[in-house]
């Protein structure tokens, strides 16, 4: 099974595209796509969607996982901009026929981790020795989608 695992932001969205044969994860692709600051609301947002929708036509996953928005009361604004970005992300994985599983981020951090409300770093550090890697995975984003597309799999 492949499981494309989906980290939203609208300034980086981390991706991760794994395979799993029964107990063993094996890393297909990994990586960010990113959006100028400077640029348009709506330009950001096609950009987003061009890169994942040719993203998701070369994988091909059975599967995307994407992290379930969360937002707090304090920062409402930056839920609404993370609402745009996972938005777009539901439109390119509905358009291209891939299924789609919302992962809880504190399910992902405990089921990774050990602890709901783990660090980046604890993450990052999670996967490079759940996956054997030799180096961290950079930026942070790329760690949280593998860890979700991760998650998913021993979910799905």
């Amino acid at each position: 099974m492949i499981i494309l695992g989906i980290d939203p932001g609208l300034e980086i969205t981390g991706y991760g595209a794994i395979e799993t044969t029964g107990r063993e994860i094996v890393i297909l692709e990994a990586g960010v796509i990113r959006t100028s600051v400077r640029a348009k609301m709506a330009d950001r947002l096609a950009k987003l969607h061009q890169e994942l929708a040719g993203l998701l036509a070369e994988i091909k996953p059975d599967l995307a996982a994407v992290e379930k928005l969360y937002s707090h009361y304090a920062h409402p604004r930056t839920a609404i901009l993370m609402g745009h970005a996972r938005g777009t992300i539901l439109c390119a994985c509905g358009q291209a026929g891939v299924g789609v599983r919302d992962m809880p981020a504190t399910m992902v951090k405990r089921a990774i981790t050990g602890n709901g409300h783990a660090a980046k770093l604890q993450v990052q550090l999670a996967i490079q020795a759940l996956c054997r890697l030799e180096q961290m995975p950079q930026p942070p984003d790329v760690a949280d989608a593998l860890a979700i597309a991760i998650c998913a799999s021993r979910h799905a």
